[in-house]
């Protein structure tokens, strides 16, 4: 049995995506794989894999040791990514993003979770060969498609009427995440209900924290916050909703979005280059504002538009289920266990 080592520190942020693609992995190699693994957590005994999560500095720090056996880093954020999420004044944005990079550099081998990243970590410097692409995933026992019936109920249960038009948003409230473009597109359809989940996981320190907090506060009468919610609460706003927009104009491979494919949730993305290796076809896409207003009037008036795009989600979901990950972190953390023992 190999004796992996969990560093991460991802789940004591609440509403963050690198915490829900943490507590994924650990539920999936604990259920499905027991009988290979033995799994500790930020624990500094001796261990042959040691899977860093998070750059915590002890946990850069503790890299160092010979116990840390073969060093692994989950690659959630590049230094660019961090743009329009959090507000850090020179010299300390600069010291932070060296930093980031550092703590990649002393990995033995890194994961990313979207082939686009592979190219900008070797400009970094980094060995495309120690470089492996696993994609998240999200469990399909958990998060599911709800029956008809039940998705009445639930409408009832959140006042919401039959025939409105739900539009679900999802993630930190931030810039980034293109916020103030989803406020917009409330603004301009009064009778479309819009839901965003999320809120402030790192508070003043969110880009745009200010301005995004005053409509947070006071918002359109058709749009509200829920702040951050749970997992289970997740599950049913996709549920209710006709359709899961989310117009960040940067991301990695969000789980948001594969919590929306798993409900069988139409979805529409601004249209990044960075998704067109994973979801490409899967999803509406729109370049803009504007054109999210184009298409979401599209989708509104073409229920078969919709029902396609609802098609292409569950193909999706099946393309990214647990099962399948299973088998391709099993391989990875063998082959990684026998790097380490040559």
């Amino acid at each position: 049995m190999i004796k992996i080592t969990m560093f991460s520190s991802a789940d004591k942020v609440a509403g963050q995506g690198v915490g829900s693609a943490y507590l994924e992995l650990i539920n999936l190699l604990r259920n499905q794989c027991s009988d290979k693994f033995e799994i500790e957590i930020n624990r500094y005994g001796k261990s042959q894999i040691s899977h860093y999560h998070t750059i915590d500095p002890l946990f850069y720090f503790s890299t160092f040791s010979k116990k840390r056996g073969r060093k692994i880093g989950y690659v959630h954020f590049l230094p660019e990514t961090l743009e329009g999420s959090l507000t850090i004044p020179q010299p300390f944005r600069g010291l932070f993003y060296r930093y980031i990079i550092a703590f990649y550099k002393r990995m033995d081998q890194l994961v990313v979770v979207n082939p686009s990243f592979i190219e900008k970590l070797v400009a970094y410097g980094i060995p495309k060969d120690k470089i492996t692409y696993i994609p998240n995933f999200v469990d399909s026992d958990h998060f599911y498609q709800y029956s008809a019936v039940d998705r009445t109920a639930l409408r009832k249960k959140y006042n919401i009427t039959p025939d409105k038009f739900v539009v679900l948003g999802s993630g930190q409230v931030q810039e980034r995440k293109g916020v103030p473009d989803f406020i917009r597109l409330a603004r301009q359809n009064p009778d479309v209900d819009f839901i965003w989940a999320g809120g402030f996981s790192f508070g003043r320190l969110t880009d745009g924290y200010s301005e995004l907090k005053r409509v947070v506060d006071n918002p359109p009468a058709n749009l509200k916050f829920t702040g951050i919610v749970s997992r289970d609460k997740i599950v049913e706003l996709n549920n209710l909703a006709d359709l899961f927009l989310l117009p960040s104009y940067n991301e990695l491979f969000p789980m948001s979005v594969l919590e929306a494919f798993s409900c069988g949730t139409p979805v529409m993305l601004r249209d990044l280059e960075l998704y067109h290796s994973i979801i490409d076809g899967d999803y509406e896409p729109a370049k803009d504002v504007n054109e999210m207003q184009m298409k979401l009037t599209l989708l509104r008036n073409d229920p078969a538009r919709l029902a396609h795009w609802q098609k292409q989600a569950q193909i999706a979901a099946r393309k990214y289920s647990k099962e399948h990950l299973a088998n391709v972190w099993t391989s990875f953390y063998m082959d990684q266990a026998r790097k380490g023992d040559a």
